[in-house]
């Protein structure tokens, strides 16, 4: 057996023609529909990048337990197991976030790699007295650590002339090199991932032309990770679409060398061959560009899935399973023969593809510390924080980094030491105080969206009977992930299932709706986006916020609120001058 991986990063499933049929080109998608088993219920499992590759290599889910981070001593990596039982793997990415900090373990655990230098703001090449960033609108706007990014994603352009140079370019010729050399061996496993189509939508001229010459002048091609009340730029959304579409088409072409690598030497008859990705990305849908800083909604969750199984033989087919990465972990392993560990929660998709079975009745997901989110593949269920608060929340590890540092001496200060879980072999843990990231689910509150009437998740269901049932299946799903027990706390779940019912679920929508009203006054009846009610909710517990909460009350004479009335009311009157940073969040 033999087995190829094209991994993607932000794949986005409305933008490809094989799950949407308004997308015009990108013939090597249709193709690999032909050759492949499309799956139309896949989901993201841990959000985003790293902790969707610790899914993938420990067959679990993690983001109950941590937020992004490196693989653990304690955890099992399918690469490292095939390793061990004579599968030569092999790694070649331009994903820079494996030499960072929070992913310097996953590299490693394969039988050989490769890095190609250059994505986003790699530390790559070095320009001292480089300015060549500070026109961009990006850059201008931009706090420390992301200017910093940006002018090295410059600096690493200024080194990409031809296309050859770019970096999934590189990606590729390394991976049809490996092909080349071994295709003929057997036991093998080749890895190819490329950042691509990842922000920054960085891309030769040609593919722009193929969707918009005027895009060769337009500089807008890193979007911003915000509610689009705040970006107040539709021209900038609209052109990061163009750009995305734009690099989607390099994507295609590249992926097409592989498939005609495929035709030309057969390796249909012995060649597993999965394409995938870890995340979507929003494009403006519901108010928001980007991910991380809002719910985990479809556009983001729900991601395309391709798999080709030389045993079953199923091609030009599509399956409705519900499925996940952590299960793409097991897969890999029953392809090659070899068990998976007690550990591994995930199931292998190779029955499914045999005999149209269903892998798992529901699936779980989200980001550390924010919504948990559950879907049986109808429905879609996002449970939010009990309080305003979001505690308690910990993380457990025995890696204390972040995405690009170690934790700091203020993070560590408060750790005790926990005795770990079944699945970390009871290995004691670092239990330390945690933070959620990026935005407060709270200020969402609980959804609930019926995927067949409302496919845009529009409009949040009212439905306490059906809440009851899906927070008892979350109930279930959490068990079954040995979430930590803080995280029933957390989000305010009986641990007794009995006691879910719903009135339970309406007394709870009583007590928020007081909550908000004690904590926002009038405030809370009024129309707002969830990033401006998350603005008031920081307000709200902020040293001398109420003054200005107050002055909100007796100056609004609308229906609605948006964020630059709060802005206003702040700069036309005399409030406490901290309040300031709360305006001038990144995200």
């Amino acid at each position: 057996m033999k087995a190829v991986i094209l991994m993607f990063d932000t794949l986005t499933r409305n933008k490809l023609p094989n799950y949407n049929p308004d997308i015009g080109g990108m013939p090597n998608f249709r193709r690999l529909g032909e050759h492949t088993v499309k799956f139309d219920n896949f989901y993201v499992g841990s959000m985003p990048c790293m902790p969707a590759r610790r899914d993938l290599h420990t067959g679990r889910l993690n983001f109950l337990h941590r937020s992004w981070g490196p693989l653990e001593p304690f955890d099992d990596s399918v690469f490292e197991i095939l390793k061990k039982n004579g599968i030569y793997s092999h790694l070649i990415t331009d994903h820079q976030h494996y030499w960072e900090d929070g992913g310097a373990t996953y590299h490693n655990r394969y039988s050989s790699y490769e890095f190609i230098r250059g994505q986003e703001g790699d530390l790559w090449k070095a320009r001292l007295g480089f300015r060549g960033e500070e026109h961009l609108d990006s850059w201008q706007k931009a706090e420390p650590l992301r200017r910093n990014m940006i002018r090295h994603d410059q600096i690493n352009r200024s080194y990409m002339v031809e296309e050859r140079d770019y970096p999934q370019a590189r990606c590729y010729q390394a991976g049809l090199e490996f092909l080349a050399e071994n295709h003929t061996e057997d036991n093998w496993l080749l890895q190819i991932e490329s950042f691509d189509p990842h922000e920054p939508f960085f891309v030769p001229d040609r593919f722009k032309r193929m969707v918009d010459p005027e895009l060769l002048n337009n500089t807008d091609d890193w979007p911003e990770y915000s509610s689009t009340e705040r970006i107040n730029n539709p021209g900038k959304i609209a052109s990061g679409q163009k750009h995305y579409q734009a690099l989607m088409m390099m994507c295609d072409e590249y992926l097409g060398k592989v498939l005609d690598f495929f035709d030309e030497h057969d390796m249909w008859q012995d060649t597993l061959l999965i394409v995938n990705t870890d995340h979507g990305f929003l494009f403006g849908e519901k108010e928001w560009s980007g991910k991380s800083v809002m719910p985990v909604y479809n556009e983001i969750a729900h991601v395309p899935f391709f798999i080709w199984d030389p045993c079953s033989k199923r091609a030009n087919e599509s399956h409705d399973t519900l499925a996940q990465m952590h299960d793409v972990a097991v897969t890999l392993l029953d392809a090659f023969g070899v068990e998976k560990t007690p550990q591994m929660t995930g199931n292998s998709l190779l029955p499914a593809l045999s005999d149209n079975s269903c892998v798992k009745e529901n699936a779980i997901f989200g980001y550390f510390g924010a919504h948990v989110s559950i879907t049986d593949g109808r429905h879609v269920y996002m449970r939010g924080s009990r309080t305003p608060e979001n505690t308690p929340l910990y993380e457990y590890t025995l890696m204390p980094t972040r995405m690009r540092r170690m934790f700091n001496d203020e993070e560590l200060r408060d750790a005790a030491l926990s005795p770990g879980f079944a699945f970390t072999r009871h290995t004691p843990l670092l239990k330390l105080p945690a933070s959620a990231g990026f935005y407060s689910s709270y200020a969402h509150g609980n959804l609930l969206f019926d995927l067949e009437k409302d496919k845009q998740q529009e409009h949040p269901l009212y439905d306490p009977a059906l809440e009851a049932a899906f927070v008892r299946m979350l109930s279930q799903a959490l068990s079954a992930t040995e979430a930590p027990a803080d995280e029933w706390l957390r989000l305010g779940i009986p641990t007794d299932p009995e006691h879910i019912t719903e009135a339970w679920v309406v007394e709870e929508h009583r007590q928020r709706t007081a909550c908000m009203e004690e904590l926002l006054g009038p405030l809370h009846t009024l129309k707002m986006h969830p990033d401006t009610r998350t603005l008031l909710l920081e307000i709200a517990a902020y040293p001398g916020g109420k003054t200005l909460i107050q002055a909100l009350v007796e100056t609004c004479s609308s229906h609605e609120l948006r964020r630059q009335d709060i802005v206003s009311c702040y700069e036309n009157g005399h409030f406490e001058p901290a309040l300031m940073s709360l305006f001038n969040k990144p995200y």
